[in-house]
């Protein structure tokens, strides 16, 4: 059990902040293991994180050790961006579930990171990855995932202020009259099929979208597109270009219609690409540690790449 004596530069601190800083890990953890009662000042467990430590008081704490999570550890291969001791950058791609849900309980990035990262320090006392942002089983891209406490905290705070850089690709159907716009739809699950996302809901939340056109297709009515997240819902990109009429290439949950492509070998390979038309190509984000700004950026899937070169053929 570490014992730290305040010093004249620490007094005056909240004592989920003097733990913070001392041990490493986020506010939100220190203030769990004092109302937890694992601190004591002076001998005395203290049970109050507002208190304000003193100069020359010893303050005794103990860091649990983290739990394991109730899941499998998997080999499955991973495409690694970045990796330092806070933060894993992976390239998922389409197919690949994130997190564990009921019907997908393995074969997930979680599962993976499991097998893979043998540096998780636990996420609010278990020992797993933490996920501050997902993609969609077939959508490919970057995704950034915590390695501790510290770095969770951190970066659910980027994604709460929307300072998180993120930019898509997609593929769509239809020509735009707007070459640059801001979608504000709220959106939620579908009062109809809870499976969908859509505006017809009964509990709607702010979703914002922009986009901007880098070329068109006219003679296969299809469009390139970049889009960046304000917001991010559940499907967000998907329901918002169904909703404007331009559904994604290959997604059938919203609207796609393979009869709406002329050319038969486009059709095919928009269907051999086993995904729908959407990557995010590009994170960008404020070190949870040095606080400095790291940026990422990838290229297309194979597959989607592989359409593209035929519109631009």
């Amino acid at each position: 059990m570490p014992e730290i004596v305040v010093d004249s530069e620490k007094k005056g601190k909240r004592l989920d902040q003097f733990i913070a800083s001392i041990a490493d890990i986020s506010r939100s953890q220190a203030k769990n293991l004092i109302e937890d009662g694992e601190v004591s000042i002076n001998g005395r467990i203290v049970k109050k994180p507002s208190y304000k430590v003193k100069e020359g008081e010893t303050v005794s704490f103990e860091i649990p050790e983290p739990i394991p999570l109730d899941l499998q550890p998997e080999n499955i291969p991973l495409d690694i961006v970045y990796e330092d001791k806070d933060v894993i950058v992976i390239n998922k791609p389409a197919g690949l579930v994130v997190h564990p849900a009921p019907g997908h309980y393995s074969g997930t990035l979680v599962n993976a990171l499991l097998y893979y990262c043998k540096d998780f320090q636990g996420i609010n006392g278990t020992l797993r990855p933490g996920i501050v942002h997902r993609l969609d089983k077939d959508t490919a891209g970057l995704l950034v995932v915590a390695k501790n406490d510290l770095a969770q905290q951190s970066l659910i705070e980027q994604f709460k202020r929307r300072t998180v850089g993120r930019f898509y690709r997609a593929l769509v159907l239809g020509i735009f009259e707007k070459q640059h716009d801001r979608i504000v739809v709220p959106i939620g699950r579908d009062k109809f099929d809870r499976k969908k996302f859509s505006p017809n809901t009964t509990s709607p939340k702010e979703a914002i979208t922009n986009y901007w056109v880098l070329e068109s297709f006219p003679t296969h009515n299809v469009s390139d597109i970049k889009c960046k997240l304000e917001t991010g819902r559940t499907h967000q990109i998907r329901v918002h270009m169904s909703h404007i009429g331009h559904p994604l290439l290959g997604d059938k949950t919203y609207g796609y219609k393979p009869s709406r492509i002329k050319d038969e070998t486009l059709r095919r390979l928009i269907d051999e690409m086993r995904m729908h038309a959407l990557c995010a190509y590009y994170l960008g984000f404020k070190h949870p540690r040095t606080e400095k700004w790291i940026e990422f950026e990838i290229d297309l899937p194979e597959n989607m790449k592989k359409v593209l070169d035929f519109l631009k053929s």
